[in-house]
């Protein structure tokens, strides 16, 4: 072996799990798709993938145009389960990409400053069961543009025009 080599670390396991360190309370839970005569079933959300055992009381869709970013966001009592149906997403928590290849449950915690960016030509579809739901009178909801300096993250856009939230300019 020549002496400047490095062995390659270990990422993923005999089942191919990635062996990613997450942020302490994140969890994220891959979901395989379930091939039928008509088509393809997935999951989209089970209790026993969800260890906070916090019940679902709230389901809702965003829709992120190509190259579209949603960011940032964060929340003092409510927990996001993120579920990625359709397109090829990048959640920033640290660099994490789901999407219709890889779906998964993503579990964010309380606290956890998040955005979301679509990487693909078309748009990306996102289900949300946050374990509260949405009070329109007093939002648990806190904001941050996308280019931030408090978050250390640069997004970088696609060659296509990138799009930002009308609240993140």
């Amino acid at each position: 072996m020549l002496s400047g080599a490095k062995k390659d670390p270990q990422i993923i396991t005999d089942t191919w799990e990635k062996l990613d360190p997450l942020i302490d309370g994140v969890v994220v839970h891959e979901v395989r798709h379930v091939p039928r005569d008509h088509g393809i079933i997935t999951e989209l959300y089970r209790p026993q993938w969800d260890p906070t055992g916090m019940p679902v009381v709230h389901a809702y869709q965003s829709r992120l145009y190509p190259g579209a970013i949603g960011a940032w966001s964060c929340h003092a009592r409510t927990v996001d389960r993120l579920f990625v149906n359709q397109g090829d997403l990048k959640v920033v928590l640290y660099e994490l990409y789901v999407g219709d290849a890889r779906p998964a449950l993503v579990i964010l915690p309380i606290g956890v400053w998040h955005g979301l960016q679509n990487l693909g030509d078309s748009d990306a579809l996102v289900l949300n069961f946050p374990t509260e739901a949405y009070n329109y009178v007093d939002p648990d909801h806190y904001r941050l543009p996308s280019d931030t300096t408090e978050i250390p993250y640069t997004w970088k856009s696609r060659a296509s025009a990138v799009r930002l939230r009308s609240d993140a300019k």
